[in-house]
């Protein structure tokens, strides 16, 4: 990257893409500007007419879906398919969003002694997006169309690994409908970043990243007293309990690893069996990560595509370096391939333990850390020994004691049962902890970014 430009690579190929110019401030602030004019009006339509509006963006998702999904696989070597499926669940998104806003954003009429009362969701003004690049479609979606849907105008600040999605996107909102200027996209660094949080037309800021990317705007947000919800990372433990389907957890497993190249905050990262199936959890695991193909993330039978940069590869072996250094045990993997494309290899660590890397930090690739657990206490106890609380997981064939165990004592935002998800747009999104906080989807989703206001009227 020059010093005014940003230059987008290619995964796979390690060619250059495209490149764009950062903006001046002046640029930067108009773009603002232009969200809060368009906002003005917008906020007057009605919430039916807002969700029609929407309803279009997820047809018109649709329509350009292979186009996007080519464009996201470009930029930052995401499977074929999973950049497809990506696109399906923004325009799920979209329909949810369409069908259920305009009943959960509607007013809510309370009875009060003496008078009648009404709770109203009010847009707030403009909110700034600052989004990371392993869903260059959905991490955009998931807090745009909430947002829009408010009635507020967005701003997007998206990494400059995918620069073009952003304006793709940004590109599909105008074509489905919604008025020019009221999603702006900015390339801007990390200096203008902040001087945005700080504009006095930005009412709200959400932000998905690491934790100490999190913290830093956090504190910008503070400093000016605005919203924010953060989603930073994790370390998601998946409990494989004594009564488990053997078979069912390592299958599904190895897919919550292996998603997204690994490259996902909700990823299951940490492995927590019991003493009674560790040797045949391990066994099993590492028989399939050792079997996985990488290859060109545009060819359907290719199981593992690239990492999105070098650096971001070289940390990730780095990680499991230390790990070993530190106890760890590498079963499977763990060597950089000799070949073109930021490549790293499904890799297993066993006897994972507090003090390494793959304990305490997230591994943000296809690196699996499998840990030891006495029996079923302990690996709850195991489970939340982190400083983050996304999502995590149970396998038991008691489904009523997984259901205690989730609701009761896992200290995440999320608990999946007998399976592995990302996101469901009715279901909230969102962690605890260093994992951050605010929640995304569904109706608590849509309520993130708006002013509940109180009106209170004499009889």
């Amino acid at each position: 990257m020059a010093d005014n430009q940003i230059t987008t690579v290619n995964p796979f190929t390690e060619e250059e893409i495209a490149t764009y110019s950062f903006m001046s401030d002046d640029e930067a602030d108009a773009i603002v500007k232009r969200s809060h004019e368009a906002f003005l009006d917008w906020r007057l339509k009605s919430l039916e007419e807002r969700a029609a509006i929407i309803g279009a963006i997820g047809d018109k998702l649709r329509e350009r879906k292979e186009e996007f999904a080519q464009l996201m696989t470009r930029e930052v070597g995401k499977l074929i398919g999973d950049s497809r499926d990506e696109i399906d669940l923004c325009a799920g998104i979209c329909d949810y969003t369409a069908k259920q806003g305009p009943a959960a954003l509607a007013d809510d009429e309370r009875e009060v002694d003496g008078a009648t009362a009404f709770v109203t969701h009010s847009p707030i003004g403009v909110v700034y997006g600052i989004q990371p690049w392993n869903f260059p479609a959905y991490q955009a979606v998931r807090y745009s169309i909430a947002s829009l849907m408010a009635g507020n105008g967005v701003l997007l600040k998206h990494a400059e690994s995918c620069t073009g999605s952003g304006e793709f996107l940004r590109d599909i909102y105008e074509e489905a409908g919604l008025p020019k200027g009221l999603f702006g996209t900015l390339r801007v660094t990390h200096d203008q970043s902040d001087n945005i949080i700080a504009h006095d037309l930005v009412r709200g800021v959400t932000m998905t990243g690491s934790d100490k990317a999190g913290r830093h705007i956090a504190a910008k947000a503070g400093e000016v007293v605005k919203k924010t919800v953060l989603e930073l990372g994790s370390n998601d433990a998946y409990l494989v309990l004594d009564d488990a389907d053997l078979e069912l957890a390592v299958n599904t497993c190895v897919q919550g690893r292996l998603y997204n190249n690994g490259e996902t905050c909700v990823n299951a990262k940490r492995f927590i069996v019991t003493e009674k199936n560790y040797d045949a959890f391990l066994k099993a695991y590492a028989e399939q990560f050792a079997a996985i193909r990488l290859g060109d993330p545009t060819d359907e039978d290719t199981q593992l595509g690239p990492l999105v940069t070098r650096s971001q590869r070289d940390y990730l072996h780095e990680q499991v370096q230390k790990s070993v250094a530190k106890g760890a045990r590498l079963v499977v993997g763990g060597e950089v391939p000799d070949r073109k494309g930021w490549f790293y290899p499904a890799t297993v660590l066993a006897d994972v333990a507090p003090g390494q890397p793959a304990y305490d930090d997230e591994l943000f690739g296809p690196a699996a850390s499998i840990i030891k657990a006495k029996d079923d206490e302990d690996a709850m106890r195991i489970a939340n020994d982190s400083r983050y609380g996304l999502g995590g997981g149970i396998f038991s064939k008691d489904v009523e004691k997984a259901r205690h165990l989730a609701a009761t004592y896992f200290d995440t935002g999320m608990v999946f049962i007998n399976t592995f998800d990302v996101a469901t747009p009715n279901l909230p999104f969102g962690g605890v902890k260093n994992s951050g906080y605010g929640r995304e989807h569904g109706p608590e989703g849509l309520k993130e970014f708006v002013n509940v206001k109180t009106v209170k009227i004499a009889s």
